[in-house]
């Protein structure tokens, strides 16, 4: 098989490349490892900036986003007692909207279905090769037949634990990582959501988000050890501890209910420098993670994935300026968005290791940032998204 781009992942990011490149006219083809229902059965975040919203718009699938998802002008922090609300939409003009990941992956592959573009699921053995040559090669095994696809180009949209990277020598790749001492137990239950908006809580018993998917699925986290099991925490359990670090008049309010999904995640923050290694670009997960603090990881795959699709139509065009300075534009925004998505962990969770000092720290920053206009809209700034490089 040849194509013009060879697409590795087929993720929300791989398939909003590819709807973009097919709105362009470019040939390509995506291999994905899972199979569909693997795919859509991933349960992410589902808070996007206007970026994200835009690009999906470009794309020509923001239809249902914009029926059914829910735009929210600001969130709440808690902490010693106190709920300030962060006015997004006055600080900054700007909003994000709530719409989970899933949905926006069932969107793109709709959208890739109607218009006809193949896509390989559960291909085997997926491998990349020649990249740093003129002629790039992806095989794979596909009902027990090795095939070859070759392309112009490859984009590694395959993920923290996908080939891509991994296929980049050592020599060549540079990996900046912090890992977090605890992690996030998340519960996804059919109830209504205990605030129209978010809430970021900070406690003496750790962190807490109240999130959304939509008016009648929520979306809770709170803080818990790395070492701690999923089986060990009954619906009961989550329950009762998120009400501990709820604000009293929320937690007399909440709507408990069986969770539909229950799962704990570690955090991390991780960076791949560069982004492109010859005919080879990573976008996504594949070159970085960030903490879930924020909501930045979708927002920044859809990012990068603005950046290399402009390049690849330029390169088509007549020019690779675009794709030359794919990697630095794209590592611009990332480390700017890292930096915000680690101060905003290291704001609202519980530190062991800084003890009371730590703590009071903590809340000397949100005291501050509460009376303070201009932090506010640093902080509000950020967390809409800030604009694309370049």
């Amino acid at each position: 098989m040849r194509t013009q781009v060879a697409i590795v992942g087929a993720g929300p990011s791989g398939l909003l490349l590819g709807a973009l490149l097919h709105k362009a006219g470019i040939d390509h083809v995506i291999v994905e490892q899972r199979s569909p229902d693997y795919v859509l059965g991933r349960i992410r975040a589902g808070v996007l900036e206007q970026v994200a919203v835009d690009l999906l718009d470009e794309a020509g699938v923001g239809a249902r986003l914009h029926a059914e998802g829910l735009p929210h002008d600001g969130f709440d922090l808690c902490f010693a007692g106190r709920r300030h609300r962060i006015d997004l939409h006055a600080l900054t003009g700007r909003r994000v909207v709530v719409y989970g990941q899933t949905e926006v992956t069932r969107d793109l592959m709709d959208h890739r279905a109607a218009v006809g573009r193949t896509t390989v699921y559960d291909a085997d053995n997926v491998a990349v090769g020649g990249f740093d040559t003129a002629r790039p090669f992806v095989t794979f095994r596909q009902n027990g037949v090795e095939q070859r696809l070759e392309a112009d180009f490859i984009a590694g949209c395959d993920g923290f634990h996908g080939v891509c990277r991994a296929s980049v020598p050592g020599s060549a790749i540079q990996t900046f990582e912090k890992v977090y001492p605890f992690g996030w137990l998340g519960v996804l239950a059919d109830v209504p959501p205990v605030s129209h908006e978010l809430i970021y809580g900070n406690s003496d018993r750790g962190f807490m988000l109240a999130s959304m998917r939509s008016k009648t699925r929520s979306r809770y986290y709170v803080q818990c050890r790395l070492d701690e099991q999923v089986e060990a925490w009954s619906d009961d359990a989550f329950w009762d501890e998120l009400k501990r670090r709820l604000p009293a008049a929320d937690a007399e309010r909440l709507v408990t209910g069986p969770s539909i999904e229950k799962s704990i995640a570690p955090l991390r923050s991780f960076v791949t420098e560069p982004m492109r290694f010859g005919r080879l670009f990573l976008a996504g997960d594949a070159a970085h993670i960030v903490p879930p603090t924020g909501a930045k990881g979708l927002n920044l795959a859809a990012s990068d994935v603005a950046l290399l699709a402009r390049g690849l139509i330029q390169h088509y065009g007549g020019s690779d300026e675009g794709i030359d300075r794919y990697s630095e534009r794209a590592l611009s925004r990332v480390w700017k968005a890292e930096r915000f998505s680690w101060w905003f962990t290291s704001l609202m969770h519980q530190f062991p290791e800084t003890g009371g000092f730590g703590a009071k720290m903590q809340l000397a920053e949100l005291d501050y940032l509460c009376g303070s206009v201009a932090a506010q809209t640093v902080m509000a700034e950020n967390y809409v998204g800030l604009p694309i490089p370049g």
